[in-house]
């Protein structure tokens, strides 16, 4: 059998790789990998790109000398010409989701903007119904600021920043808080409510609504990525299924 690794006094042979890999759970990982690399084979790159990639790799590794790209090199035992794939790669792989979801980033974040804007607010909580009543009636009648009440008696970690929180998503909060948050005015304190297993006593701060920046259609663009390559994996699994019932049927 064709030996294919030297680690130590261990040699690994090929038939000992996918074992190994499916022992390690590094399996996902190379069929997302395979699956990429098929979607981005007819991507061509300019050589203005490419070097402009090769540029972008070396200060995100930090490799600033030709030493350390001989020893960035030797540590993964990469040739130079898979350095250069890799760094290729990459840029591939940008220029093939810009292609196939820039056109509808715009329509995505405003479908999902709802989750994507963020708010700043006071929390207060308790288990106890009677001092959440009375607690609010304080800040109510302005006796203690919402701030000191929190830190005095809110049984949550908000107890340290006196009751803020945020700014946070509101896709990040429990469905309860979002409607009521929503409904809201800034600086109107909102009666207790029982959300799970606290009763809750809120104030919105700030609404600060999700913008279509370059950092917002960076992390669509990813998301709608990960979405269709978690369909690409379900439909090779699918397929594999398949293929084995008909090898047993057969």
């Amino acid at each position: 059998m064709t030996e294919v690794l030297q680690i130590g006094n261990r040699t690994i042979k090929a038939s000992e790789l996918i074992p190994l890999l499916a022992s390690y759970q590094m399996l996902p990982q190379l069929l997302r990998e395979l699956i990429i690399d098929e979607a981005i084979a007819s991507i061509e790159c300019t050589p203005e790109e490419v070097a402009y990639a090769q540029k972008q790799f070396y200060a995100e590794k930090q490799l600033t000398q030709e030493a350390d790209i001989q020893a960035w090199m030797a540590y993964h035992s990469l040739s130079v010409s898979q350095l250069e794939t890799i760094m290729q790669r990459k840029l591939k792989l940008e220029k093939f989701k810009q292609a196939t979801w820039g056109h509808k980033l715009e329509s995505y974040f405003f479908q999902s903007k709802g989750k994507l804007d963020k708010v700043i607010y006071s929390l207060l909580r308790t288990q106890d119904i009677g001092i959440a009543q009375e607690l609010y009636f304080r800040i109510q009648a302005k006796e203690q600021s919402f701030a000191d009440v929190a830190r005095e008696y809110s049984q949550g970690p908000e107890a340290q920043t006196g009751g803020l929180v945020g700014p946070i998503e509101l896709n990040s909060l429990h469905p309860a808080m979002v409607q009521l948050l929503s409904s809201s005015q800034p600086n109107q304190v909102l009666p207790p409510t029982r959300i799970a297993e606290w009763f809750v006593i809120l104030r919105l701060e700030k609404f600060i609504p999700a913008q279509l920046d370059e950092s917002m259609k960076v992390r669509l663009m990813n998301e709608l990525f990960e979405t269709w390559l978690q369909e690409q994996r379900k439909q090779i699994a699918s397929l594999s299924t398949e293929s084995d019932v008909n090898q047993v049927s057969g």
